[in-house]
């Protein structure tokens, strides 16, 4: 690799109180191209990568030997003139839940502050940031879109892989699931402290039951006597049912919702790119070929894709969102 890697050890104030006492100093790891200068006068253009569920900065970058690293894959744009050097920094938001929606939740913490309001200052301050993008695939393209619809003079471009969308689809048919093993367990707080002391953490029943939770810690939180802290189930522990006044707070942060108020500012930015497997085994073509619709509909300007494949193993589509970023932030 040409270029370099640094972290930086960060000290969040947003983060210290977090109700899941998970750490506050996290790594920010930061990618510098090969010729980086902090004279150089145009600055560098800076992609904001958001790892997706399951995943903090370091399993986001971990080489593979079936696939590039995101590092690799820009040299090679470079190398092949379809791209210019650009800054990557890769955040981190993992918690105790699994993973980030990259919104503010008072059963996990605030780690859109954390973004908006700590790393964006800290990397500005530090190094030769010119033009911002987000990127993100999964929850962290969930991430990308909610995050950079609502602050589009801050970011310039976005870019996401198989964002979370059309929640009837991608999370409704994992409830029986969750609503079984929980109702076993004795409950989500029951389950989670069991969860995190089990040797093996990568049974599917399990995870599906951690995503579930998750995002009801992001999108359906509650806080009780000012201090206590959780989160409502989307159905009823009991009998299944489901809670229509808790599904409607998860369809409200639900992007092909969230695009009817934030139209105007989609219209603003440089890029909106976003694709999707035609076999994403969450059904996000369904999702995210909704949302295309809706920007045709809003006269949004924007890139969609459907691709052969399906959800995992889909890092080689950086080379398409990279070299898109770059032509339109450079």
């Amino acid at each position: 690799m040409k270029g370099q890697i640094k972290i930086d050890k960060f000290h969040s104030r947003v983060l210290k109180n977090n109700p899941l006492k998970d750490p506050y100093i996290r790594d920010i790891i930061i990618y510098l191209p090969e010729r980086y200068s902090k004279s150089f006068s145009k600055g560098y253009p800076t992609v904001f990568l958001l790892p997706a569920f399951g995943n903090n900065n370091y399993s986001s970058i971990n080489k593979n030997p079936f696939s590039l690293t995101i590092f690799q894959t820009l040299e090679n744009l470079i190398s092949e003139s379809k791209c210019g050097e650009m800054i990557i920094v890769v955040v981190d938001c993992f918690n105790k839940f699994g993973g980030s929606q990259y919104i503010n939740s008072s059963a996990i913490g605030h780690y859109k502050d954390y973004i908006l309001e700590e790393i964006i200052p800290f990397v500005n301050s530090k190094y030769n940031i010119a033009n911002k993008s987000l990127l993100g695939k999964s929850s962290g393209g969930y991430g990308a879109v909610t995050i950079g619809m609502e602050y589009p003079k801050m970011f310039k471009a976005i870019a996401a892989h198989s964002f979370d969308s059309a929640f009837e689809y991608c999370y409704l048919p994992d409830f029986p699931l969750a609503f079984k093993v929980l109702r076993k367990a004795g409950g989500p707080k029951k389950w989670l402290t069991n969860f995190w002391n089990k040797e093996n953490k990568n049974e599917k029943s399990d995870l599906t039951t951690l995503n579930i939770l998750s995002m009801a810690a992001h999108y359906s939180p509650k806080k009780t006597n000012g201090t206590k802290v959780g989160l409502n189930l989307p159905f009823d522990l009991k009998t299944g049912e489901i809670d229509q006044q808790v599904w409607l707070e998860w369809k409200n942060k639900d992007p092909v919702n969230m695009i009817d108020n934030f139209r105007n500012n989609l219209k603003s930015i440089d890029l909106l790119f976003f694709d999707c497997g035609k076999d994403d085994e969450f059904n996000l073509f369904i999702g995210t070929k909704v949302f295309s619709e809706k920007c045709k509909r809003f006269g949004i300007k924007h890139e969609y894709i459907q691709y052969d494949g399906g959800h995992f193993n889909t890092s080689f589509r950086y080379a398409t969102s990279l070299s898109k970023i770059y032509k339109s932030i450079s």
